[in-house]
């Protein structure tokens, strides 16, 4: 029997950074890149992401990832239903995202957004549909990296990734 592809929600925030630093965000992108799972992104993601990379290289390499991740893009709720689920997440701002990530079925969401991380900060209903990972630990839980493979990019810069898959991004600069 086949089991059914992960679905991985990503926000806005490890949009942001992944583009900016090859650290543990860029890494989880990389893994979108790679097709390691379906990558599920709510439509105000990915318009919060273009409005914080304000570079043209930025939002070129943006572009680009989005271009290549074959990535699923989940409409957003009414403002009725916005409202009707206004508990779902401690920042009202984030229930919309929470909503859609719910609709599209995402089974784990990767973000640093602590109104989505920290304990109670999210409706238990929303719990028991998605996952919520840190990038550092997605990697670690669902793509197995160890502690030390981890460590080893925490501070990584740009000049430290010639040569591998993940330059792809950097070398459009």
């Amino acid at each position: 029997m086949v089991q059914p592809r992960l679905r991985v929600g990503l926000d806005a925030n490890v949009l942001i950074a992944g583009v900016l630093l090859p650290r543990w965000p860029h890494e989880v992108m990389r893994a979108a890149l790679l097709g390691d799972f379906q990558l599920v992104l709510p439509q105000q993601v990915i318009a919060e992401a273009r409005r914080h990379l304000s570079k043209p290289a930025q939002t070129e390499d943006l572009e680009y990832f989005l271009a290549q991740s074959g990535y699923e893009e989940v409409p957003m709720p009414s403002l009725t239903e916005s409202e009707e689920n206004v508990d779902l997440v401690r920042s009202e701002r984030n229930v919309p995202i929470a909503l859609a990530l719910m609709t599209g079925h995402v089974d784990v969401f990767v973000t640093s957004d602590r109104d989505f991380t920290e304990p109670q900060a999210t409706a238990q209903r929303f719990r028991d549909r998605v996952r919520i990972m840190l990038p550092g630990t997605f990697l670690r839980e669902v793509k197995g990296w160890s502690s030390e493979a981890l460590e080893s990019i925490r501070h990584r810069t740009w000049q430290e990734v010639r040569g591998s898959f993940s330059i792809t991004i950097e070398e459009r600069r």
